[in-house]
């Protein structure tokens, strides 16, 4: 039998979010249910442990999200109906605070507006004051502009959208706008203050010129079922922006869901605390300037250059899934560091090893699945693992590979199986105090392979279904005991078509053996 050149590998510590569950409901006066901000923690794999969605009172000190903004007294309301040439505020209620101008309708007051009807070229305009909580009840509101936004909160303390029960809304921009200065709006939804958007309703924006939703300061998107469909950006909230419950579809020409503000510190990050998010994207998937955390709920990324991008990524709990043309996870970008692309040496060991800057990826629970061509998991400084799942379905050319960290690569916890090439093969650091093996074949296995070990006693401690290709595989759990010599076999029984299963040896083909902890030197592409 040929014996497998062995390998420890992946990560150590995360950021634990460690805090208490996130749920919050709005009641109107009336004792009328409204939805809010409940985080179902939809898709929250049982493989996280006891990571918890990040607390309401994290998020009130951190962001401007209030609960409380999300009940009201509906005899308070303002109803404004929509219609071409002849939008009004409805019999029975007036408010000083709505103006119409033509197919434009400006509201300057803090309040509640219930807007139903369509405009087909028109305008909704926020100008308030700055210390106004606007709320915009969107009741089967249609509105669309020739000319540029046709929804833009220019000024007020806060804006809400909130997307009535059992609705369909919609907004369409402009393919072009006359104004493309820096501050002026370009975005279906643009608001210049902090936004909200609630309510169980549903909203497809369409965003033709260049962003679908865009805030110039913090972004929450508490409930709705949204779709977005936009030429640049998908969903932008510069301060950050924050996901806590909610089914979101953006499909994107360049970065999918993102915060941007490289100006402050403190500032420029995502959070995804619950809810659903489903990207397509031209460019990044989810990218924040600073720091990106999946704390709960669903995020997949579905098409992507690169899937999740920041200089700092945390994932804590939750379900994450990430498909990208080039490299799945990366810490890289941000304001410090010294960056690096390719070549990471896990440990510092190897040739050619590039300098490590500030960045991490930290992954102490929930569930992450990178399908990527380029780099898997890729970090240009640390990155450590302490719980959760990772299974890396990396690239099939030697150029790149599963995992890639430029600084130390610790694992003390969690399961993970990295597959793909066998050319850059990248060693843990010393600090690891979770053993594993790597195993490198012969030639590559076709995709749909079964990979499983077995202990001395003949018992699976791991099966591996291959989603493609891969001629290497990297596999790290609490089942792998360090110096313990283990038996590969390929084919058997699997109870998953990719991925990490259960399994059985039945009419497997046993392949060598391997033992754990018993690490080789990084290769360069091509090495042997």
């Amino acid at each position: 039998m040929n014996r497998f050149r062995t390998y420890l590998s992946v990560t150590a510590l995360a950021l634990a979010v460690g805090l208490a569950g996130c749920s919050a409901a709005g009641t109107a006066s009336t004792g009328t249910s409204i939805t809010g901000a409940t985080n179902s923690n939809s898709g929250t794999s049982a493989a996280a442990g006891t990571a918890e969605a990040v607390s309401l009172d994290t998020l009130a000190a951190d962001t401007h999200y209030d609960a409380d903004d999300l009940t009201w007294d509906t005899a308070s309301e303002v109803a404004v109906t929509l219609a071409d040439g002849a939008s009004s505020v409805a019999t029975g209620t007036s408010s000083d605070a709505v103006k119409v101008d033509g197919d434009t309708v400006t509201i300057s007051a803090a309040g509640t507006y219930r807007l139903s009807g369509s405009l087909s070229d028109g305008q909704v305009v926020v100008a308030a004051g700055e210390e106004d909580v606007v709320r915009i009840i969107l009741d089967g509101a249609d509105v669309t502009s020739s000319t540029g936004s046709p929804f833009v909160v220019q000024s007020a303390n806060e804006a809400i959208v909130f997307l009535a029960d059992g609705t369909s809304n919609s907004l369409s921009d402009a393919s072009t706008y006359p104004d493309t200065a820096e501050d002026a709006p370009n975005a279906a939804l643009y608001s210049q203050a902090d936004l909200t958007i609630a309510g169980s309703g549903s909203l497809a924006v369409d965003g033709n010129f260049n962003d679908g939703i865009s805030s110039k300061d913090g972004l929450v998107l508490a409930a709705g079922n949204v779709t977005v469909d936009a030429t640049d950006d998908g969903i932008v909230g510069k301060d950050y922006a924050v996901l806590l419950d909610g089914a979101y579809q953006v499909t994107a020409g360049d970065d999918g869901f993102k915060s941007d503000n490289e100006e402050d510190e403190g500032r420029g990050w995502v959070l995804i605390n619950g809810g659903t998010l489903n990207v397509s994207a031209g460019d990044d998937g989810i990218k924040a300037f600073n720091t990106l955390t999946i704390a709960a709920g669903t995020a997949t990324v579905e098409e992507s250059e690169e899937g999740l991008e920041a200089q700092h990524i945390v994932i804590s709990g939750g379900t994450a899934s990430v498909t990208s043309n080039d490299d799945g996870v990366n810490a890289s970008g941000g304001s410090t560091g010294t960056s690096s692309q390719g070549g990471g040496m896990g440990g510092g060991m190897g040739g050619g090893e590039m300098a490590a800057g500030d960045y991490t990826v930290e992954i102490s629970g929930g569930s992450l699945t990178i399908n990527s061509q380029g780099d898997g998991l890729d970090s240009n400084g640390d990155a450590t693992i302490t719980g959760g799942t990772v299974v890396v379905n990396g690239p099939t050319n030697d150029g790149n590979g599963a995992l890639d960290v430029n600084g130390e690569l610790v694992v003390n916890g969690g399961t993970v199986a990295a597959a793909g090439s066998a050319g850059m093969a990248v060693t843990p650091g010393t600090s690891s105090s979770q053993s594993g093996v790597q195993l490198t074949f012969g030639s590559a296995l076709p995709a749909g392979t079964t990979i499983q070990l077995a202990d001395s006693s003949g018992a699976v401690v791991a099966t591996f279904v291959t989603a493609k290709q891969a001629a290497s595989l990297v596999f790290s759990s609490a089942a792998i005991t360090a110096g313990e010599e283990y038996t590969v076999y390929t084919g058997g029984t699997a109870q998953v078509t990719a991925g990490i299963g259960e399994g059985t040896l039945d009419g497997a083909q046993q392949q060598g053996t391997v033992t754990a902890g018993e690490y080789t030197a990084a290769r360069g592409p091509g090495g042997r």
